[in-house]
């Protein structure tokens, strides 16, 4: 079954806690602080790879989650790392985040991290300090990303075949590659895209059957509509029309309207037109409807007779195509190699220092946002006084605590950091 969406969970791992613990030797007098740090959360990582091309099986499993960190230990035991959770895609799997994309995986072997682990809390071995000899405190571990990913598979083809429903692209594709679609003499016969590879001289070209287009596909009728997004990554287009239609560049002009109103990029695709089921008609009739296609076909595109039955100018126009391939490809790696741009990530040590604080007089709660603020909010432990004294140490020194006794907090006022738990302004 070929499935070309899914919705699924995704939940990487939590990062461990920190651990509060003290030296216990004998002989060995007020041992320090020896808490360990905990272990930081898995990630999630979509690999891409040739041997799926559906994503049928995220149905069954909507759910992915990574394993979690261990909490630190005494003896300055660090937690150990949770486990990454690898997930194998199809080539072409594109992962949407609330609507925008945060990975396409175009490439064999390409991984992207899709949901980061929460980073391990530090035990309290890492606040001593020569005026804080016996922290009390740890951090907490951070929750990993967790959100609901929407998964989209466009087929990478070499070649995607359009053209009206019964106009032979089944047909064309059984014969000239290893795929086995379905095949009868009804319109809408295949309802779901094929893949097959042909071999041509000493090369091959990987070609896509999308599902039969009609007139007004991109607005939904029919299946076009479903199985566009199939032909946005193809290399060049075959275009197949029948040769025994009344009005071959009307099927032309028709079914390049609806890709153009799906995608206006798709009308500066390489092509190639062939007219299909030749072997019955006479060579005059098939020179008079290419030069009707002439008519609406840019200028220089090449035009095939071709009788996938009789197997008649299959080779030639496997030729043609792999040509076009192959300039096309090497276009676009010339267009990716100058507009490769590096890409600068923020570590959690380089998180922006930026804050701001609102007051809800409903709530009566004053809020605190900012990157750097909000990270050491989550990793507090709000039952240890002396880990939600230190958070209140790192807003006076962000200058966070002076906004607030300007805005008229007063040590009693409630504040909240980001989602985490509320606490006052000063020690009670």
């Amino acid at each position: 079954m070929f499935v070309d969406t899914a919705t699924v969970t995704v939940q990487a791992g939590k990062g461990g806690d920190g651990a509060v613990s003290f030296r216990h030797e004998i002989y060995v007098d007020k041992g320090g602080p020896d808490g360990g740090d905990g272990g930081k959360g898995g990630d999630v990582i979509f690999l891409a790879t040739e041997q799926l091309n559906t994503l049928l099986s995220f149905r069954y499993q909507p759910r992915l989650i990574a394993s979690n960190g261990v909490n630190g230990s005494g003896t300055k035991k660090a937690g150990r790392m949770g486990q990454p959770l690898i997930v194998k895609v199809p080539v072409g799997t594109i992962v949407r985040r609330n609507g925008k994309v945060i990975a396409d995986l175009v490439k064999p072997g390409q991984e992207a991290v899709v949901a980061k682990g929460g980073d391990g809390g530090f035990g309290n071995a890492h606040f001593k300090s020569s005026v804080r000899q016996t922290p009390r405190m740890a951090e907490l571990g951070e929750m990993g990303d967790a959100f609901e990913a929407e998964l989209e598979l466009k087929l990478l083809a070499d070649v995607g075949l359009v053209g009206f429903p019964n106009a032979g692209k089944s047909t064309f594709l059984s014969v000239v590659t290893n795929a086995r679609p379905e095949i009868a003499d009804y319109a809408f016969t295949t309802l779901t895209p094929n893949l097959g590879v042909a071999d041509i001289d000493d090369g091959h070209l990987l070609i896509a059957d999308i599902p039969g287009l009609i007139e007004g596909a991109s607005e939904g009728k029919g299946l076009g509509d479903k199985f566009l997004r199939h032909v946005e990554r193809t290399a060049v287009l075959l275009h197949l029309i029948d040769a025994y239609s009344d009005d071959v560049a009307g099927s032309y002009m028709a079914i390049r309207r609806e890709l153009e109103t799906y995608s206006p990029e798709l009308t500066n695709r390489p092509e190639i037109v062939a007219l299909t089921k030749c072997d019955g008609l006479d060579d005059d009739i098939i020179e008079m409807q290419k030069e009707s296609l002439r008519s609406v076909l840019a200028e220089g595109t090449e035009i095939y007779a071709i009788s996938s039955s009789a197997h008649k100018g299959l080779t030639d126009l496997l030729r043609g195509l792999r040509r076009q391939v192959v300039a096309a490809r090497a276009l676009t790696t010339d267009e990716e190699e100058l507009d490769e741009t590096p890409v600068i990530t923020l570590s959690a040590e380089s998180l922006s220092d930026h804050w701001e604080v609102t007051f809800d007089e409903p709530e009566a709660m004053y809020h605190v946002r900012g990157e750097k603020i909000e990270k050491f909010a989550r990793r507090t432990n709000y039952e240890q006084y002396e880990s939600v004294n230190r958070l209140r140490d790192i807003m006076r020194r962000l200058g966070i605590s002076h906004e607030l006794t300007r805005m008229g907090a007063s040590g009693m006022s409630m504040v909240q950091i980001g989602e985490s738990t509320p606490f006052s302004l000063t020690e009670q």
